[in-house]
């Protein structure tokens, strides 16, 4: 059975989803063709 903790974590999972869908679309815009390549540069630092 699935318990109420797991449900509202779920929903967190996804409420975050579309918030990094969100936050890259304006990043995206931002860094334009490097967006990739600076997101791969900050991850690796």
């Amino acid at each position: 059975m699935i318990n109420k903790e797991a449900i509202e974590l779920a929903k967190k999972i996804v409420e975050l989803d579309l918030q990094r869908d969100e936050i890259w679309e304006n990043f995206a815009a931002v860094a334009g063709d490097y967006a990739h390549d600076l997101l791969r540069m900050v991850q690796n630092s």
